[in-house]
């Protein structure tokens, strides 16, 4: 996750760099459920509303829980499907902030309303993020439902109303990218705290639909627009939090934009992402599906390292030693094309592998999500490879 507020407020008021502290353990992306009321085009768990059999019971969640707080991991995000329809999603989020878990939940806002917002208020998450796809015609289109833009704001009001931290996340495609600018004073009509841009990653229903990408250009303008947006925010006093995932060519992005309006600070700047480090997909990533296996992030899910219930979360994920594990714990990652020859490997950690493999076959081809020019990252000779048939990956049986 790209942290846009705290590189562009470090530029606005420069304070000595450090070194960030190693994990104690991996971010834990949690499918708690598959079930889901919406069938949204770019899930990557594809989603339905029907019953998923064979998911993890009650006491199968907490045994794991337990491991998890063992290794040291930190966070949870519990997500779906929509994890509200789970019976016991309260029990589950109650227990893991008692344990000293971060705890976000991932929803679709549909489901939050006046009935159950008190519980979701004293269940205590740290955070709610609700995906909203653009405004209310294009988000039903999306989400494949009428009503569904209604429903999500009224749950941000709800959540907003009840003190809890409530956040947009937004999947930009060609379809809804001329929308940002609208997205953006949704933020402050309902005094929104946090705003996550989701680049689309190739995956699931995701994958399906990479058609619809944002082009390079639209999506080099909806980084500009949101550069722009959050430093103007911070010149006016207004500290709201803005993140990016799935495309970690944002941060040698914003050393761009950086050199042209505090140039001076383009030096530390490029510090601080280089002690970030880009992707960490298989590092400091992980996840949990609702069947109990555990993949390298939310987007592989046709990539198994194993099964809770077979083998402890902890025993998994430290003893994964096949390919492209180990080329995730690699430094430089074994990345091909572009990648390999960008001046910006270090920064951005050879961006979304399962974008490269997903088009090209080969885990470690160049990322086709990237959207700097050649010369932008260092590489004058090398044209843009195009892009082929989408390939399915293979299921690793360990």
């Amino acid at each position: 996750m790209f942290r846009m507020t705290r590189y562009i407020k470090s530029l606005m008021n420069p304070a000595p760099v450090r070194a960030i502290p190693k994990p104690s353990g991996p971010v834990v992306i949690w499918n708690l459920i598959r079930r889901c009321n919406l069938t949204c085009k770019h899930c990557y768990s594809i989603s339905a509303d029907i019953d998923f059999k064979g998911e993890l019971s009650t006491d199968e969640v907490y045994t794991v829980m337990d491991d998890l707080k063992a290794y040291g991991v930190p966070v949870l995000i519990l997500s779906g499907g929509e994890p509200l329809m789970r019976p016991d999603i309260f029990d589950i989020s109650r227990r893991a902030k008692d344990m000293g878990f971060y705890v976000g939940l991932s929803s679709n806002g549909t489901l939050i309303t006046e009935d159950n917002i008190q519980q979701i208020a004293d269940a205590g998450y740290d955070y709610v993020g609700i995906s909203i796809d653009g405004l209310e015609e294009t988000h039903d289109e999306f989400r494949q439902k009428k009503g569904a833009f209604e429903a999500s704001m009224k749950a941000v009001k709800l959540c907003k109303d009840a003190g809890i931290k409530v956040g947009l996340r937004f999947t930009l495609t060609q379809d809804n990218a001329v929308q940002l600018p609208d997205m953006l004073k949704l933020l402050d009509e309902h005094g929104i705290d946090k705003f996550y841009l989701s680049h689309l990653n190739y995956s699931g229903r995701g994958g399906r639909n990479r058609k619809r990408d944002a082009w390079h250009d639209m999506t080099r303008d909806a980084m500009n627009l949101l550069f722009n947006h959050c430093h103007e925010e911070l010149k006016r006093g207004v500290e709201r939090e803005y993140v990016t995932g799935n495309n970690d060519a944002d941060g040698p992005f914003l050393l761009q934009w950086a050199a042209e309006h505090y140039p001076d600070q383009v030096p530390a700047l490029e510090q601080r992402l280089l002690n970030w480090g880009g992707n960490s997909s298989g590092q400091n990533v992980s996840n949990i599906d609702n069947l109990g296996v555990v993949h390298p992030d939310t987007f592989w899910w046709d990539y198994n390292l194993g099964n809770v219930r077979e083998k402890p979360f902890s025993r998994i994920w430290s003893e994964a030693n096949d390919e492209l594990m180990q080329g995730f714990r690699q430094k430089p990652r074994p990345v091909k094309g572009r990648c390999a020859q960008c001046q910006y490997l270090a920064i951005c950690n050879g961006n979304t592998r399962v974008r490269a493999y997903n088009v090209s076959g080969d885990f470690w081809e160049e990322d086709p999500g990237c959207y700097l020019t050649n010369e932008e990252i260092g590489v004058l000779e090398m044209p843009r490879r195009v892009a082929a048939p989408v390939v399915e990956i293979p299921v690793n049986n360990l």
